[in-house]
């Protein structure tokens, strides 16, 4: 198994796309980036502990790739936006990918220069050696899952899940494949 940790605007939005994704084993929300060793979600919503909103992500790689992870995880945010995803805007909902070996690093640095080439703009997504992740609190595990109702799952995170089923429909395990998002 392989470790990958992104962040790309609230960490309830990468999750529910990647328990989605075939070769996905686990996703975790937490928070890594930063200086401040375990810190809370209200730590985090100061911006002053340098952390981001990310996942940790274990896969397989017989199964899925880093670098597919990479082209989903570039397909379901805006990498050209600095600190800031949609309403939600602070350095903790930047776009981050954390690598965890030199191997990463260069694939990252691979997509980084793919996904500029195909928007024709900057990508502003931070690249950096995993240090730490630090684990959510539980209310923030399966958020979506658990709260389809509410309105920030309905008007953000439906949206990103769409993308995955849309342009990645491959890659969608198969327990969510043909299912509408409010069977889901």
């Amino acid at each position: 198994m392989e470790i990958a940790t992104l962040g790309g605007g609230c960490f309830w939005c990468t999750e529910a796309v990647f328990k989605r994704v075939k070769g996905v084993i686990s996703v975790k929300p937490g928070y890594s980036g930063g200086t401040m060793p375990n810190p809370t979600y209200e730590d985090v919503c100061t911006g002053e502990t340098g952390h981001a909103e990310v996942v940790q992500i274990v896969f397989d790689p017989n199964i899925i790739s880093y670098k597919e992870i990479l082209e989903i995880f570039f397909a379901i945010h805006d990498p050209t936006t600095l600190n800031r995803q949609g309403n939600d805007v602070g350095t903790q909902y930047r776009s981050i990918i954390l690598y965890h070996n030199e191997e990463q690093k260069k694939i990252a640095e691979e997509m980084i220069k793919e996904v500029e080439k195909k928007l024709g703009k900057k990508v502003v997504t931070e690249l950096k050696p995993f240090e730490a992740f630090y684990e959510a609190e539980d209310y923030h595990h399966d958020f979506y899952d658990k709260r389809r109702s509410y309105p920030y799952c309905k008007y953000v995170i439906d949206p990103k899940v769409e993308k995955l089923f849309k342009y990645f429909p491959e890659k969608v395990k198969d327990e969510y494949k043909g299912r509408s998002l409010r069977l889901m």
